[in-house]
């Protein structure tokens, strides 16, 4: 008895968080007209590009090389810091790393449409302990760019596609 008690129960929460529009962290649904996509930047070998191409894949978006595809083009990323406090002495303290990427999404015979994507970290130096800082900073930056590329994902499930 309690076992089809339990079953029932599960059941009935498959069926709730089916019926609710929830999804798994990274399955995203890409219109159909973006099935099949060519994708660019302005630096094909950077960690950017490997990124979203990984997780384009995972989403079973076919890249191709064809100039009639849809486009999906990476900017240049960059990070830029920002003082936020500072030591009595004067050096800084803490930063606000600011990591920032453009990229479009173009159809053939018709304008891009064009995004800005900013993402912020707070960044604690202390100057004791620089290597281990620089290792810190390193970890950021990658953290950055994996959350950028799971937001352009994101971005591309959202475009409406006339």
């Amino acid at each position: 008895m309690l076992r089809h008690a339990l079953t029932a129960l599960l059941a009935l929460t498959i069926l709730v968080s089916a019926g609710c529009g929830f999804h798994l962290k990274g399955d995203y649904l890409i219109p159909e007209q973006l099935q099949t996509l060519r994708l660019e930047s302005s630096d094909e070998y950077g960690e950017l590009h490997r990124l979203v191409g990984e997780r384009l894949r995972l989403s079973d978006i076919t890249m191709v090389e064809s100039d009639t595809a849809p486009r999906l083009w990476l900017g240049d990323d960059n990070l830029e810091r920002s003082t936020l406090s500072l030591f009595p002495s004067g050096q800084v303290a803490e930063y606000e790393l600011i990591y920032s990427v453009k990229f479009a999404v173009g159809f053939q015979g018709k304008p891009s449409q064009s995004f800005d994507l900013e993402i912020r970290r707070d960044y604690l130096d202390d100057p004791r302990t620089a290597l281990a800082k620089n290792r810190e900073l390193d970890l950021l930056l990658k953290e950055m760019r994996a959350e950028a590329a799971d937001r352009i994902i994101r971005t591309l499930s959202s475009i409406k596609v006339q």
